[in-house]
């Protein structure tokens, strides 16, 4: 009959107690879509810096909020907007404490026509626009505030008709690259890249059109005791990091607990 080593045996059970720690070292963040292309940045420094692991799964904030309800295994949520964080957060399944403003989105309408869209025009060129895309603005908060913003400037019910709807804001940017729409009102953070519009043009909406678009963060309660992603909650807040999202088009405001 065959027996283990003494050796053996060690490193069975040595394996057995080191495992949660090793879990422990990984943050899994939920992100909304329009915040896929700067958290990767934010990624790359914070492994660099504290040594953590860090895991991205990107989706709409609705989507992730049900997950989340369903008992996903998330550590952070990172929501497009203020009131799927706040939910949870009185539902009880956030670290009291922890939620807070991590980014402000800003709007553009864009065209990967270099000519169609400038400051200076405005929202006019709209009305040689046949297919307009629009985040749904029933669930997705870039969409309400693309509604907000035609409401504003008496032009919505003259554009409906030629609307056509993305589930969020990343769906909606597709059906403008990929010609479904001649332009749209994307996330100025998905064509932003080094302080210019990296391709096509557009038309930054100016952001006192439509009620701030505050995305909020929450350190999710299955994951309180997990230091990486008590590390991810401190490293977000710090003032490199929130330059680093700057950079991608957002501003960010105070960042401190709600």
């Amino acid at each position: 009959m065959q027996t283990f080593s003494s050796n053996r045996i060690f490193a069975f059970f040595f394996c057995l107690c080191i495992s949660p720690i090793l879990l422990a070292e990984t943050v899994v963040i939920a992100t909304a879509s329009n915040f896929s292309l700067p958290l990767i940045a934010i990624k790359d420094r914070f492994e660099g810096q504290t040594g953590y692991r860090a895991r991205i799964i990107k989706g709409a904030s609705g989507k992730i909020y049900a997950q989340i309800r369903q008992g996903a295994p998330f550590d952070v949520f990172l929501s497009a907007d203020t009131d799927k964080p706040l939910r949870l957060d009185q539902a009880g399944l956030g670290v009291p404490g922890s939620r807070m403003t991590y980014a402000i989105g800003r709007l553009a309408l864009w065209s990967p026509d270099p000519e169609r869209f400038s400051q200076e025009a405005g929202a006019a060129p709209l009305t040689e626009v046949r297919r307009l895309a629009i985040a749904n603005p029933k669930v997705a908060p870039y969409g309400k505030a693309a509604k907000m913003v035609m409401t504003d400037l008496d032009i919505w019910h003259s554009l409906e008709h030629r609307l056509v709807y993305g589930e969020n804001i990343a769906q909606t940017f597709q059906f403008v690259i990929t010609e479904n729409a001649d332009a749209g009102f994307v996330a100025l953070s998905q064509i932003w890249f080094e302080g210019q519009v990296r391709k096509g043009s557009a038309w930054l909406v100016p952001e006192s059109l439509h009620l701030p678009i505050e995305q909020d963060a929450l350190w999710l309660k299955r994951a309180v005791n997990n230091p990486a992603a008590r590390a991810f909650m401190k490293f977000l807040r710090s003032q490199e990091t929130q330059a680093l999202i700057e950079s991608f088009g957002y501003s960010t405001g105070d960042t401190g607990s709600q």
